[in-house]
Order: structure tokens, then sequence, then C-alpha cells
């Protein structure tokens, strides 16, 4: 190996690796426990298929174009030189590792990005159309804003200089904005307003909140690069912020509907766990609890939006991802340490309002680029091959009629767990909107 490899931070990186890589099948039982028995495998289907068609594309093109050399030094985009890792062998460096090594962690990101949208439109997609939007989307959205914001050369943090650790503008906020786009393309489910889909697994739920909580340290902490100081500090950080999260969720439902509920403390942990993801390397353990604790109790409320504001978002990818992904982006302006980023500082530490107005941009771009593009996509979709599953097979589930399998014997369990709560369409009835809140 060339001068500059270092043997433990090349470990480091391959162990984070292969963690991230295992939040996308604990995303798919996380998801898949919160829909009905009818459309489990579908679910997690989602999930599988995101991993072999985002890895094909990146290593295609998406690498290239998200680090290879930026195009005209304006930081929107890169070249094709390393198109299907061209020009990549095993003695290449990024840093102290093989490049080779930090595609694939980078990779990883892009991976768990796109499955994360599938929850926005759990119960009602058609598959095909949705591995073609896998496809599409990562080129057109998810590659862009990794280059705006991981490259050296991105117009972000070369230009604007916001401050993103691990992904809180790239994976979160990317995925949020991208997923109220399409939550509004396909419509809503039938019975929305009407009926309350309990999660048909709670452990099942509570088990995938588990894998994506021991995969986020490698998430968080193996973005330092390397196995140093900075990489501990995010390791500790993503503890804190994902027990402030779980914690807060779980007082605003005792509080709220008098119990403190299972599937509330894997949300509320996944929520301080999306918050803490672009801050964790830069504030420290106070700033970090704070962070957690607030995108814990501000997603409890948020969950219930979908409500009142007429989209059916099926999973609440919104209500967690896209506001603790702004919570915690936007917070870094408040509570940034020197002592973590080397120099910039947040309002609370005396650096005025200048970081907390450029990671305000930072969001508000990201959102509005995801967002109009996302809808493109998936209304060209819609248009050409439609993307809305029939409603024979929205009413029947998708498993059977999709993927010719199921999850359980129906002539026990039986048809799934959607029950009729009100007959009213104008507004959720206060035990379906507290199911959907809870979640």
């Amino acid at each position: 190996m060339p001068t500059g490899f270092d043997t433990g931070d090349t470990a480091w990186l391959l162990a984070s690796t292969a963690l991230v890589l295992l939040m996308t099948p604990g995303l798919a039982l996380f998801y898949g426990g919160m829909v009905s028995t009818k459309s489990v495998l579908n679910m997690i289907m989602m999930s599988f298929v995101s991993i072999a068609v985002v890895t094909v594309v990146w290593l295609v093109a998406g690498y290239s174009l998200a680090f290879g050399h930026d195009l005209g030094g304006a930081g929107l985009l890169g070249g094709l030189e390393h198109a299907g890792m061209r020009g990549i062998g095993p003695a290449s460096l990024t840093g102290h590792v093989p490049t080779l090594l930090y595609a694939t962690f980078q990779l990883s990101f892009a991976v768990i990005t796109a499955a994360l949208i599938s929850g926005a439109i759990a119960d009602r997609a058609k598959f095909g159309a949705w591995v073609v939007f896998v496809a599409v989307w990562t080129l057109a959205v998810y590659v862009p804003v990794a280059h705006w914001v991981f490259s050296p050369a991105g117009w972000i943090v070369a230009k604007l200089h916001a401050l993103d650790f691990a992904g809180g503008t790239v994976v979160e906020v990317d995925c949020g904005a991208s997923g109220l786009a399409l939550a509004l393309v396909l419509g809503e489910r039938l019975g929305f307003r009407k009926e309350a889909t309990r999660p048909h697994n709670l452990p099942l739920v509570l088990l995938g909140a588990g894998l994506l909580w021991f995969g986020w340290f490698g998430f968080n902490a193996g973005s330092a690069g390397a196995a140093d100081g900075l990489a501990a500090a995010a390791f500790i950080n993503t503890q804190a912020a994902g027990c402030a999260g779980l914690l807060g969720w779980l007082a605003v439902e005792k509080r709220r509907n008098g119990h403190a509920t299972t599937l509330g403390a894997a949300s509320g942990s996944v929520a301080g766990l999306v918050a803490i993801t672009p801050s964790c390397g830069s504030v420290g353990i106070g700033g970090a609890l704070v962070i957690g604790l607030a995108a814990g109790v501000l997603c409890s409320f948020a969950v219930g939006w979908k409500f009142r504001l007429g989209y059916d978002d099926s999973l609440d990818v919104v209500g967690v991802h896209l506001v603790a992904g702004v919570v915690g982006t936007v917070l870094i302006g408040v509570f940034a340490t020197a002592a973590m980023t080397g120099g910039v500082t947040g309002l609370v530490h005396g650096g005025g309002f200048g970081q907390l107005g450029r990671q305000a941009v930072a969001v508000l771009t990201v959102g509005a680029y995801a967002f109009a593009v996302t809808y493109g996509i998936g209304k060209a979709i819609d248009r050409v091959m439609g993307f809305r599953a029939s409603p024979e097979h929205e009413r029947d589930g998708l498993d059977l009629a999709v993927h010719a399998e199921t999850a359980y014997d129906h002539g026990v369990l039986g048809q799934g767990t959607a029950h009729v709560l009100r007959p009213s369409a104008s507004r959720p009835s206060a035990t379906a909107e507290r199911l959907d809140a809870d979640r």
C-alpha cells in the first residue's frame, strides 16, 4: 500500500461500512412490523431491492458523479471519470483508507436513503414502479446532493460553509422531502382518515429499531473517516441523542395519552438518532442531549400533521426523518463548539447568527430540490407505467398479488389489523389519531 495508508482507520471504516449496510435490513423489519399482515413482505422487499438497485447505479455512475472531479467549479456535480469505478484500484487512497472502501461506505448511505422513502408510500405502490423510481431518484436527487455536501468541492460545504457531519441534509432532509412529494403523487391509502392501521408486529418494529440504532454508530462515528477522538465523540453523542429522543417521545405520550408505548420508544429513539446525524461531530454531549430531546418531543407531535394537512405519509417519514433532520441540522448553528469543529461556534457559544443562517439555507435548498425533482420523477413514472397499485391489490394486500407469497397464515391471523373506527372521513377519531401519533 502507498504512503499514507492507515490500517487502524481502514479497519474502523470496514466495520462502519458493515454496520451501515445492516441498517437497511433493520429498516425493512422496522417498516415491515408497522404495516398490515397482508403487505409486510412487500414492505420488506422495497428495502431489500433498494440494496441491489442502488448498488448497481452507484458503481456504474453514482460514485463518480458524487465524488468525481467537480464540473466547472460550481460545486454542483462531479464528472464521469470514475464511471464503472474506472481508474480506482486496490492501492488508491482517499485520506488514509482505500478509495474502494470509502466508495462502499458512501454507497451504504445511498442505499438506506432510498429505502427510507418507501415508508411514505407503504401499502399502495407498484413494485416495478418502485424499482424504476429508486434507480432514477438515486442519480437525479441523491447523487447531486451528496456532491453538494460530502464532496470537498461541493457548494454547500465549500462555498456556503454549512456543517453536516454524517448526512442530516443528504440522508434525512433528502428522504423526508422526497417522501412527502411521492406521497402526494400517489395519493391517500384506501381508508385513510377512516381506519387506523395498527402495527401488526411490535416486536418486529423494536428489533428493527434496535438494528438501526446499532448500525447508526457506524453511520455517525464512521463518518469521522478515522479511528480517533472525533469518532469517539460522535459515538457517544449518537448514544446520548438516541436516549434523549426516546425519553422525550415517551414523556409526551404519557402526558397526552396516559401510556408510554413500545412504538413510541422505537420512534423516539429513531427521531433522536436522526437529529444527531448532522450534528454529532459539531456539538458536545450537552448539545447532543438537547438536540435528541427536542427531536423526540417535536416529532411526537409532527406525526399527526398528516391528518390536518391532508397528506398520507404512511409510516411517518416526514414526521420523523424530515422534521428531526431539520432540527439536527439547524441546531448546529446553536450548539456547535470549537472543540468539535476546530473553529466554528454556535449561537450559545458566542458564534452569532451567521452559522445558524447557513444551516437554514442548506436545509431549505436541499429540501426544495429533493421535493421538486422527486415530484417530477414520480409524476413521470405514474404517467408512463402507473405508480399506484390497483384498488383490489391494495385492499387484498400486496404480498400475494405482487410476490405470490404470504408472511402469515391469514386463516389463523385474520385479514390484517385495520379496523374501522368511525364513518367520518373529515378527521380521524381520537383513537385513530392517537395510534398514528404514537407512531
